[in-house]
């Protein structure tokens, strides 16, 4: 039974769900999931979880990412991206100094208004759904948060070592940002600052969960070598301290769900390992106790 992670590189054209569904039928494992949507246009980092690792998709998706986004500046769509119908066309007048110069407005702690071209739902409907209908309804803006924005003319290098094509109108941000950052609406949002508007080009996720495009595969890969590409699920939580149960009592207690006492341990979060070395849980430490948070076994 198949039990892991892959660092797919996502194709383009493809959905999130497509990839999960791809990978179902070579592992033949029902349980596939993945830790955070690309939009079809979109390549790059996508994790996706099988069998047992499905439990921590939340731990996925709930991370930081990093992107390579195409800043196509002059020209506003309806999907904030160019795989959509083009609204407006204005002249552009922009030096990489008036870039920047905007882009420390969206440094930090912003709001976003959802695009209607998203999954979000509004009274049961997905707002997708309602813009192709024509409609458009309110969305409240929400909290995100951009640690970090640059910008060149050039092109930021790929994992192929190609840089992509320059144009009059073109820049590249490289974008970390945390979780439900719409990066496509970040380019509408930057345009729209700049006077001359502007829409997303390209998009490329660049590191997911930790994970970056270095560690990717891709789906012929997987279809070579299948469960041999699978990383252990306790990869995803490297950034916490490792710690060994110190009795067979004591991982009974903690397969049965029980906290136990570990006298001395400092306050935090960790990875729990049995006396074998199986991974168990993401354990919280208060006060000499451990807490199971997510068990995995």
């Amino acid at each position: 039974m198949a039990n892991g992670i892959l660092i797919i590189d996502k194709p383009e054209g493809w959905t999130s769900m497509d990839v999960c569904a791809k990978i179902r039928g070579i592992l033949r494992e029902k349980r596939v999931g993945h830790g955070g949507t690309l939009d079809p246009m979109a390549t790059g980092v996508l994790p996706v979880f099988v069998g047992r690792a499905t439990r921590a998709v939340e731990f996925a998706a709930g991370s930081d990412k990093e992107y390579i986004a195409g800043l196509l500046l002059g020209v506003v769509t309806n999907t904030q991206d160019t795989s959509g119908e083009v609204l407006e066309e204005r002249p552009v007048h922009v030096s990489q100094e008036e870039l920047e110069a905007v882009l420390n407005r969206f440094r930090g702690p912003i709001e976003q208004v959802p695009p209607m071209y998203s999954a979000i739902k509004i009274n049961g409907k997905k707002l997708y759904e309602l813009a192709r209908k024509g409609k458009e309804v309110e969305r409240k803006p929400r909290p995100v948060t951009i640690h970090r924005l640059e910008a060149t003319r050039g092109g930021f290098y790929w994992n192929d070592g190609a840089a992509k094509p320059e144009h009059p109108n073109l820049f590249f941000l490289r974008v970390l940002c945390s979780k439900g950052t719409y990066v496509r609406t970040l380019c509408h949002d930057i345009g729209q600052a700049l006077g001359c508007g502007a829409c997303m080009s390209s998009l490329r996720r660049t590191m997911a969960a930790g994970y970056t495009l270095e560690e990717a595969v891709t789906l012929e890969e997987v279809q070579e070598q299948g469960e041999a590409l699978l990383r252990p699920l306790d990869s995803l939580f490297l950034q916490y301290p490792a710690l060994t149960v110190r009795s067979p009592g004591q991982e009974k207690r903690v397969r049965c769900g029980n906290p136990i006492t570990l006298p001395g341990i400092t306050d935090g979060t960790y990875r729990l390992y049995g006396q074998n070395g199986d991974f168990l849980c993401l354990s919280q430490a208060r006060d000499g106790t451990l807490t199971s948070v997510k068990n995995f076994f």
